[in-house]
């Protein structure tokens, strides 16, 4: 399944620049909590719609035996190469979640913020499932919409009808129209959410980046507790879990093949 307009996205962020790296270490290890960095140690692991890279890093980083990273632009997948350029463990093509081309051989497969914009979830989730070793562990970050349901009957109607028909340049640059304020905003206010005092630490840049991923895609699910749950019950995983992140934002959810 192509889809230009991520393709567009990691393009334009195709790096880790060292005055960011802390965010998206942070970013990280948020939607992988409680996984520390001796986690991947010497394990095989897939990556499944590894964007830029960035959090693939990190595994590479910390000591993973072998990663595969895939994603279905080829743009996506140029960034990935130049994001970890620096590795010779690591495997980087072009795939489709909903095909691809693994049996049987990781230990442990992530996949984050990508499942609710595929065009079957739970397909996507059961080709993750063929790709893992038995008894190998998976792990997803999804959105979630708890605590964004009266932002979501906004921001929905207008992605879906409007933001995610425009021509990518034309979106990027009237995303400052939001960003701009929103930035303020956080910058000079006192903030509740966990999750906005996350963003409230991140540089303008990475925040436009964020308002601009949520405008562009024409696929995006906010999923309730159990929704989130069925995408890896309805595809046999057992020890199943699910909780929200450090932040409130979204759900992980882990399970064993």
């Amino acid at each position: 399944m192509k889809n230009d307009r991520f393709g567009f996205e990691w393009k334009k962020y195709n790096s880790i620049k060292p005055e960011y790296e802390q965010q998206y270490k942070d970013q990280f290890l948020n939607w992988t909590h409680p996984l520390t960095a001796d986690f991947y140690k010497d394990k095989t692991i897939l990556d499944a719609g590894c964007g830029m890279g960035r959090n693939s890093f990190w595994c590479l980083k910390w000591g993973a035996k072998e990663l595969f990273a895939c994603d279905h632009d080829e743009r996506s997948v140029e960034a990935t190469r130049e994001t970890l350029k620096e590795f010779n463990n690591v495997r980087i093509l072009e795939a489709d979640l909903e095909n691809l081309p693994w049996q049987e051989k990781f230990d442990f497969v992530f996949s984050i913020g990508v499942i609710h914009h595929t065009r079957n979830d739970k397909k996507s989730v059961g080709e993750l499932y063929k790709a893992l070793k038995l008894n190998g562990e998976i792990l997803l970050w999804v959105y979630s919409n708890v605590d964004f349901e009266n932002i979501l009957k906004i921001l929905n109607p207008i992605r879906k009808n409007f933001t995610s028909k425009l021509p990518l340049p034309l979106l990027h640059f009237i995303t400052y129209f939001v960003t701009v304020p929103f930035y303020v905003y956080l910058k000079l206010f006192k903030q509740k959410r966990d999750y906005f005092k996350q963003l409230k630490t991140f540089s303008f840049s990475h925040i436009h980046s964020i308002l601009f991923d949520q405008l562009l895609p024409p696929i995006a699910r906010y999923y309730t507790k159990k929704e989130a749950y069925d995408l890896l019950a309805a595809n046999n995983f057992h020890n199943i879990k699910i909780y929200q992140p450090p932040n409130h934002n979204g759900w992980i959810i882990r399970g064993i093949k």
